[in-house]
């Protein structure tokens, strides 16, 4: 499974749970538009770090924040190479 896929299916686990409605997920969509929460982005990045074993946020330097669907899958695809 790649890692974009495991990322969008998290999205649409966490915004299941949460009782959020999920714009279509395209990667131009900013990530805060896509119907998720800070709380929920926080939950995603959680359940992320469990399952790819990769946290891009906890790295030595500043990641600035992504800001469109397509920049956060890309920070993890390239925190995984």
């Amino acid at each position: 499974m790649s890692t974009r896929s495991i990322i969008i299916e998290e999205m649409v686990r966490i915004a299941q749970q949460q009782k959020k409605t999920l714009s279509p997920l395209t990667d131009e969509l900013p990530l805060l538009n896509s119907g998720l929460d800070s709380l929920c982005i926080a939950v995603l990045v959680a359940s992320l770090d469990d399952s790819l074993g990769i946290d891009p946020f906890d790295r030595d330097g500043d990641v600035p924040f992504p800001v469109t669907i397509g920049d956060f899958v890309s920070l993890y695809e390239n925190a995984a190479a």
